[in-house]
């Protein structure tokens, strides 16, 4: 029988555990120098790796209120996050944005920033510096261009003016001088300008922006891509037919011209940067649109890519595909793996298992550990919170309504305990480096400037990449030869294997992977994985089904049908050693009185307060060399209310977890500890 219970995650720093302890020796952000390139990987000035473990402001949450800004700094340093991307900060409809502080009053030009919003966008910088919390910067996201910025065909642009802002003159003079105005920006609470905050550590040009999903039909500028076309086709010895180019419908030669002119762009971009004074890593875009977009970042510093499981669609008539991601052999690790290039960091600025789906519990640990295998360099969800509107005690609600309807968001992330409740474990395991890397690469060997390569979707359209994430290291590498076989590209010594994009290293049809580490492992047929490192053991999905899982020194027997059941150390000691330990469980989560159809793809009503969470039920055995270990009931609010009865005998703590008696709150947070 199915248990629910009230558990809510407070907006305010009222939270469960405070993990901040384990990372105070990173404060503030920026102690380390700037952030620089590394070959594959980033590392601050002074040698130290750096790893991100984050989430995303958009829009209005950019512009807080100052107790807003010091709540939240305090927040996000406790749940574990060290990144915060600020997005959206361009946006027309974000209340407020950069350029008006009130959108009822708009301005005639996108040309000078507010200063009451600048002013709060200072502050909200400065304390999340102070608890030791990256910033990922964006530049041109949504920006609506005006009537006083005098561009063409102004009334018709789409935000951000995608894919225009590529090639025309005017848009890219104007995004230099939004650039400009940026970074040399002075914060007078941190007293630097932002080009010169090493707590400022990421940017890029222009977000999910592209020629193959943005088509160029808008004239003027149609008309004066042509003429770039035609004089690029005449320097490489093609030729265009007469008439009107389509670019609707690129032909391969097209797609080459089209990554050229975005690497091209990307070198201008950067290179003003540089001439201001940003130091920082710099990405070009970030989606997996195609394989064209992948080459085109060799001209950036970095890749960055945006992968969503189960996009949500609940209010469209066909609604939402909710297939667990643990019970796909394919699944979003290798649509990330489609966008890094080998010699270069790997950074996700943007993922998300969306509200309301029930499965999404399975996705953050194994988000963080394939990252932490795979030494991508950084993972930010989409998002913490739309807004900073008052307090809010259910998933995707908000204090307005658009048309008559009470407002949703999906992709708010703050109160979810299946999301957000998972973060102190995701940290550990990317940040602290708890999950090892990969011991062996995959080179997959791409061929340079094709075209009808390059026109090949990034998503899922490599053989080589399906499943193969979860295995070894895997990235592209474009323009080099291949032998005709993987085996005869195997370079023993340095434990690389060399590979064409169609060669397949994982057979579907056994069901499972194991990392080459050992540590992490995944059945897509009896839909559940686990991860199995010194401090770090887990296990997720439908663990019901499962039987007794043993991990190195957690045993589970799991009642409840689906589940994350994760067992992290708080010290540097293993679990074995450890005297404090964080047990987390948790399942489906929902608001009260959330209603879905029969099919369960489309939410008929988003519900109320409280947060209901199901009460994972299991059987919890672990190795340990203290006998004096005790485990206790953590409330939402952080309170220890009660103390389980354990067994200790032949070196293993066993007890239960499961519905806790009325007059005691039931949890997903138990703190074992001396």
């Amino acid at each position: 029988m199915t248990t629910l219970a009230p558990f809510t995650l407070s907006w305010d720093d009222h939270v469960p555990i405070d993990l901040s302890f384990v990372f105070a020796h990173e404060k503030p952000a920026g102690k380390h120098g700037f952030l620089t390139v590394q070959g594959e990987a980033f590392a601050f000035e002074d040698g130290v790796e750096a790893r991100f473990w984050g989430t995303n402001f958009n829009s209005g949450a950019c512009f807080p209120e100052h107790a807003y800004s010091e709540m939240v700094a305090r927040r996000l340093a406790r749940f574990g996050v060290n990144m915060v991307r600020f997005h959206q900060m361009d946006a027309e409809w974000a209340t407020p944005n950069l350029f008006t502080y009130n959108r009822a009053r708009p301005k005639e030009d996108t040309r000078s920033f507010d200063p009451k919003s600048m002013e709060r966008l200072d502050y909200l910088i400065y304390r999340l510096k102070e608890e030791g919390i990256y910033i990922f910067l964006d530049m041109l996201t949504y920006r609506q261009f005006r009537p006083g910025d005098g561009v063409d065909a102004v009334d018709q642009l789409p935000q951000a003016a995608k894919p225009y802002t590529y090639f025309d003159s005017r848009l890219i003079e104007l995004q230099k001088e939004f650039n400009r105005d940026l970074w040399t920006h002075t914060n007078p609470y941190t007293r630097l300008a932002y080009k010169d905050d090493p707590a400022i550590a990421l940017t890029e040009i222009v977000n999910e922006s592209d020629f193959f999903a943005n088509k160029v039909t808008l004239e003027p500028y149609r008309t004066r891509l042509e003429g770039l076309y035609r004089e690029w086709a005449g320097k490489h010895d093609l030729k265009v037919n007469n008439g009107t180019v389509n670019f609707a419908q690129p032909s391969p030669h097209m797609a080459r011209f089209f990554v050229s002119l975005a690497q091209n762009h990307y070198c201008e971009m950067i290179t003003h940067l540089r001439s201001i004074g940003v130091r920082i890593p710099v990405n070009g875009t970030n989606w997996s649109q195609t394989l064209g977009i992948a080459e085109a970042q060799k001209a950036a510093d970095f890749s960055d890519t945006h992968p969503y499981w189960n996009f949500p669609t609940w209010e469209d008539a066909n609604g939402t595909t909710c297939r667990p991601m643990v019970g796909e052999a394919v699944n979003s690790f290798s649509w990330v793996a489609a966008m890094r290039l080998l010699d270069k960091p790997m950074f996700i600025s943007e993922w998300d298992h969306a509200w309301p789906d029930p499965w999404r519990a399975e996705s953050p640990l194994a988000m963080a550990a394939v990252a932490a295998l795979q030494g991508w360099s950084g993972v930010v969800i989409h998002t913490y919170r739309y807004s900073t509107w008052e307090p809010e005690n259910r998933i995707g609600g908000g204090a307005q309504t658009i048309n008559g309807i009470p407002y949703r968001n999906h992709f708010d992330s703050f109160n979810d305990p299946a999301k957000f409740g998972l973060f102190y474990h995701a940290a550990l395991l990317l940040r602290r480096g708890d999950v090892q890397p990969a011991a062996q690469t995959v080179a997959v060997q791409c061929p340079a400037e094709d075209g009808a390569f390059q026109l090949r979707s990034g998503y899922g359209s490599l053989k080589v990449l399906n499943t193969t994430p979860e295995l070894h290291r895997v990235g592209l590498v474009f323009g080099e030869t291949l032998s005709s076989s993987p085996q005869e590209n195997t370079n023993s010594a340095e434990g690389n294997l060399r590979v064409g994009p169609d060669d397949v290293l994982v057979d579907s049809s056994s069901g499972e992977i194991r990392s080459d580490t050992g540590e992490l492992w995944r059945s897509w047929q009896k839909r559940y994985g686990t991860i199995n490192t010194p401090r770090t053991q887990a296990a997720y999905g439908f663990l019901g089904s499962a039987g007794a899982i043993q991990l190195a020194d957690l045993a589970l027997e799991v009642k409840t049908d689906f589940a994350t059941i994760a067992l992290s150390s708080l010290t540097d000691d293993p679990i074995c050693d450890s005297p404090s330990l964080l047990l987390t469980a948790v399942g489906r989560a929902d608001n009260t009185g959330a209603e879905y159809s029969a099919d369960g793809k489309r939410q008929l009503s988003f519900g109320r307060a409280p947060v209901l969470i199901e009460v994972i039920e299991a059987k919890i055995s672990l190795q340990t060399h203290r006998p004096n270990l005790k485990v206790w009931v953590v409330s939402d609010h952080g309170e220890v209310v009660t103390r389980l009865p354990v067994k200790y005998e032949n070196g293993r703590l066993a007890f239960e977890i499961g519905p806790q008696p009325a007059w005691n709150p039931s949890t997903m947070f138990y703190i074992i500890k001396t």
